[in-house]
């Protein structure tokens, strides 16, 4: 398996590229990661160096791995996070150049514009993107709550809106939607959820909440194991969807446990590999 993954990289910590790749090889894939910006460090410290990099200098990465004659092994496309809305029209050509020399490719695109508690943390322009032109041209698609709310338009406070949502962003493309960081099943804040949709139904998988300081590449971790899962399985949601919530809470476990200021995806790399069962995935339609 192959993926090439267009995103952002940092050099210290865990967000995009350095959140992603680390698990899709732990999972056996190979990853030929592109970065979009390169950064100290990820923008929740609320300080950081470095740049985003010119839409043309992403597109000439992209040539470059194009020219070495790749692009007919590449199985899946993967985006998050983007600098500049000019970076996104790159990705939609990268997109468009790997499905042509592979048909049975499939591109997923984590919507990266914010989350709850820190509101809308990309560029203008960059929502309004992720919901015109990324979201439709994906087969993939993995938003919070926060995010499914924005590009679906609406308030998510129950069961049937987050499904009525899922139903709006897959009518206008995605093939399978996966939303992580559910809380509208649990308003206590014991537990969190994660709801996946396909032709084949909506599935649901709990896992209690974890009381840490940092979350941070969280999405792109998860996102990342996901697609590696679905690619290896076949594209079985309701057998990914188990293993990745095992894998994931596994790794943010650890963090915990150990105080980390980072994920601490190395320490915790067995659970990506052989995650224990521990929650099940439940039908919900």
């Amino acid at each position: 398996m192959q993926v090439l993954s267009i995103q952002s990289q940092v050099a210290y910590g865990h967000a995009g590229n350095s959140s992603a790749v680390f698990p899709l090889q732990r999972l056996g894939v190979d990853v030929w990661p592109v970065n979009t910006v390169g950064f100290s460090n990820h923008s929740g410290y609320g300080v950081w160096r470095g740049t985003v990099y010119e839409a043309s200098q992403v597109a000439d990465v992209v040539t470059g791995v194009a020219e070495r004659g790749v692009l007919p092994g590449i199985d899946a496309v993967l985006s998050g996070y983007q600098g500049s809305p000019d970076i996104g029209e790159v990705i939609l050509d990268a997109v468009e150049q790997v499905k042509a020399a592979n048909p049975r490719a499939v591109y997923c695109a984590d919507p990266v514009i914010g989350d709850r508690g820190r509101g809308v943390y990309v560029r203008p322009g960059i929502a309004e993107l992720m919901r015109d032109r990324i979201v439709p041209a994906a087969d993939l698609t993995t938003p919070n709550q926060f995010e499914l709310e924005l590009l679906a338009g609406g308030p998510v406070g129950t069961l049937d809106e987050l499904l009525d949502a899922v139903a709006a962003l897959r009518a206008r493309g995605p093939r399978t939607v996966l939303v992580t960081s559910v809380e509208v099943l649990d308003p206590g804040g014991d537990t969190i959820s994660m709801v996946g949709v396909d032709p084949s139904g909506a599935y649901v998988v709990t896992t209690p909440m974890l009381t840490m300081k940092v979350v941070a590449g969280s999405g792109d971790a998860t996102t990342a194991m996901f697609l590696g899962r679905m690619l290896q399985s076949g594209m079985d949601l309701p057998g990914s969807l188990e293993r990745v919530a095992s894998s994931i809470f596994g790794v943010l476990d650890h963090t915990r446990r150990t105080d980390a200021a980072e994920m601490e995806l190395v320490a915790a790399q067995d659970v990506i590999a052989n995650p224990p069962t521990e929650f099940a995935v439940e039908r919900l339609v």
